[in-house]
């Protein structure tokens, strides 16, 4: 099998395009612009009926992945909600003040999901080291990785990923994500990954009076089936 191909998405028409597009895993969430959150329980109801594997991000508010006592209940009640709806698993994080992983939110948010696919999400692009961070995922049995390397793309952060992947010698999937087109395809395939995360977004552009009295922004990005078969061609 080739790089198998995850896409996010945070409507239920971007689900239906990834799906024809050829996706070969969901990642479901609310918000994509603001990095994701959450989705609602009516869009996990129509991805769990979806035929591809399913992964829904729990992410209560935006900003950054250090959570109180409150928000880290809430986070353990979304992974029930998953559970409960038959999604294959979980993207989530967890950050101390100073960036570091806060393993023991980690491995609580871990006991909730047991027997779930486990996924650390982004926020260890924010890790001092990500080196240190890549085992202590690994030791609290995270099965992915998503990581742009810590740069803002996953191209600008190849050098690191392949390291990352060197590090993680089978033991964790490291995942590419941001940026990631038919463009850059082929090198990020060439670290040596088995695995890739993309929007496959394209601009759409709205008028009207919701976007006048500010219930929409005047360009909306949207899953596109064709970029999605695009970036598969590129990987392929």
């Amino acid at each position: 099998m080739g790089v198998r191909l995850e896409i996010c998405v945070d409507t239920a028409e971007g689900l239906a395009q990834a799906v024809e597009g050829g996706a070969d895993r969901i990642e479901l969430c609310a918000a994509l612009a603001l990095g994701g959150l959450t989705p609602s329980a009516g869009l996990i109801g129509v991805a769990a009926r979806c035929g591809v594997p399913v992964v829904a991000m729990i992410r209560p508010r935006a900003g950054d992945f250090v959570w109180s006592e409150a928000e880290v209940g809430m986070m353990e009640a979304e992974i029930a909600t998953m559970r409960a709806a038959g999604l294959a698993g979980v993207v989530l994080g967890a950050s101390l003040p100073d960036g570091r992983l806060d393993v023991t939110v980690l491995r609580r948010l871990g006991t909730a999901a047991a027997g779930m696919d486990l996924v650390l999400h982004r926020c260890i692009d924010l890790t001092p080291d990500m080196g240190a961070a890549l085992e202590e995922a690994v030791a609290l049995g995270f099965h992915r990785i998503l990581t742009s390397g810590g740069e803002t793309t996953a191209e600008a952060g190849a050098q690191r990923i392949a390291a990352l992947v060197r590090q993680a010698a089978g033991r964790i999937t490291v995942m590419p994500g941001s940026g990631v087109n038919p463009g850059n395809a082929a090198l990020l395939k060439g670290l040596g990954i088995g695995e890739i995360h993309a929007s496959c977004s394209a601009e759409v552009p709205l008028t009207g009076r919701a976007v006048e009295m500010g219930f929409a922004p005047s360009v909306w990005r949207q899953t596109s089936a064709d970029r999605v078969r695009a970036l598969r061609a590129a990987l392929e």
